[in-house]
């Protein structure tokens, strides 16, 4: 069950106040405004809700799942594993910056903020191990570590996700405040299957299939006027 104290750790972990940088992303949706691929509110929808089913929204899903299962255990571990497993499988330079930037930050803030056991034991973990926290892995190893429901924690991971791909479109069509929010509620049905395929998905069988979102982000490294830094 989300107790009140973990519904309010989850609305200012994955609030736009928190201190990841996540609106300096846009997920190669920059390059996809440039290309002409998204233009409006109906195909910025489309976009993300492609990002969510196909790409990274379906990957980082089973990662977020098995590093909470990880976290139940306080199996440090384990997660370090599945850390270094997040990080080879991202398909460009830039999503790895976007899922490792953003991994720092939240772990930095929160050794800060609340220094549990189990964070103090990851983070130095991860140290040790050379490789950076990837957000997912460290925001689902986290929820469990204050026992926040797995499926709660999920879904306001993925809609987080979804609403800075939002907002960043609002920004690079551009788009009115009320078509961006009429995107993220139209996105509200995609956020929910993609936590619960993630939730029904075997580890064994996670996996994407978002080429063309791939493609834009390649294409964004070496694209002329750039805003965001994917």
């Amino acid at each position: 069950m989300l107790t009140t104290e973990g519904l309010m750790r989850l609305m200012t972990w994955l609030s736009p106040s928190f201190p990841v940088g996540a609106y300096t992303y846009s997920h190669g949706l920059e390059y996809a405004v440039e290309a002409g691929l998204v233009h409006d509110g109906d195909s910025l929808r489309d976009w993300c809700e492609g990002a969510l089913l196909f790409g990274a929204g379906r990957t980082d899903g089973v990662f977020f799942c098995e590093a909470w299962k990880h976290g139940q255990d306080w199996d440090v571990k384990a997660l370090v594993g599945l850390n270094e497993y997040a990080a080879a499988l991202r398909p460009t330079s830039e999503m790895a910056l976007e899922s490792e930037a953003q991994g720092r930050a939240f772990l930095t803030t929160l050794l800060d903020v609340i220094p549990s056991t189990g964070l103090v034991a990851l983070a130095d973990a991860l140290k040790d191990s050379g490789h950076l926290a990837a957000y997912p892995v460290i925001v689902g190893a986290v929820a469990a570590f204050e026992k926040i429901d797995c499926q709660a924690a999920l879904v306001a991971y993925l809609h987080a996700f979804a609403a800075n791909l939002v907002s960043a479109g609002v920004r690079l069509v551009p788009l009115g405040q009320t078509a961006g929010q009429r995107a993220l509620h139209g996105l509200e049905t995609s956020v929910q299957e993609a936590a619960e395929v993630a939730l029904k998905t075997d580890f064994k069988d996670i996996g994407s299939c978002a080429p063309v979102i791939d493609w834009t982000s390649m294409k964004h490294e070496t694209q002329y006027t750039r805003l965001f830094r994917s």
